[in-house]
């Protein structure tokens, strides 16, 4: 199934927001919209698509600090994100943003998602899977409709790394069995989206990811 994925990536974190959409359908969702919502918008004129969901990967304030702007412009549609980080949307202590010397809060959640749960969100069936370790409540939506299999994957893995576990919560034993339990199941060519950084695949990181390595 053709599936469009536009990346936009947000300052002052170098932070990955995709606009996601199937060819033909006007009904488009964001991940994780980061600190420049405006430039959302403006992707979303541009190709005159129609905003549905707001979807999160987790809480921390890079990935969450658009969500208030969107809301703003379209106040029906839903902010959803598992159910583990729901808290730290509207607390800007916990979404990071006041130890970094901001005051980042959400909206609350719509809906909170968990793992087992499959959801349909501008037509494309999105399963749910739980890697914690990042986040205590870090999610990643996988889509299998597409060909290859598609990671919508937040701040779990990288080109190379994988994302920081120094935070409160974090845990790299975790992230890292997580990985290995959910991702490295998936199909080599699946293709990953990163919150930040490059594309990559999960075959590629299998081969060559240190952080992951037995």
């Amino acid at each position: 199934m053709p599936v469009q994925i536009f990346t936009i990536e947000s300052q002052p974190f170098a932070e990955n927001s995709y606009v996601v959409w199937k060819d033909g359908s006007p009904d488009a969702f964001v991940i994780d919209p980061g600190f420049e919502p405006d430039l959302i918008l403006e992707a979303l004129a541009e190709r005159s698509l129609k905003l549905v969901a707001i979807v999160c990967t987790h809480g921390h304030c890079d990935h969450i600090a658009g969500n208030a702007a969107l809301k703003q412009a379209h106040p029906d549609v839903p902010i959803i994100i598992g159910a583990g980080d729901a808290a730290m949307l509207t607390d800007s202590t916990q979404n990071l943003s006041a130890p970094f010397g901001f005051d980042i809060t959400s909206p609350p959640a719509d809906r909170t998602v968990s793992e087992g749960e499959t959801f349909t969100v501008a037509g494309l069936a999105l399963d749910v899977f739980e890697i914690p370790g990042h986040s205590p409540g870090h999610v990643v939506y996988v889509i299998r409709e597409t060909q290859p299999t598609t990671v919508l994957g937040g701040d779990v893995l990288f080109r190379g790394s994988v994302g920081r576990t120094d935070f409160p919560g974090g845990s790299h034993e975790r992230l890292k069995s997580g990985i290995r339990r959910v991702l490295w199941a998936l199909p080599d060519n699946t293709v990953v989206y990163p919150g930040h950084g490059p594309v990559t695949t999960v075959g590629h990181e299998k081969r060559t990811n240190p952080f992951v390595a037995d």
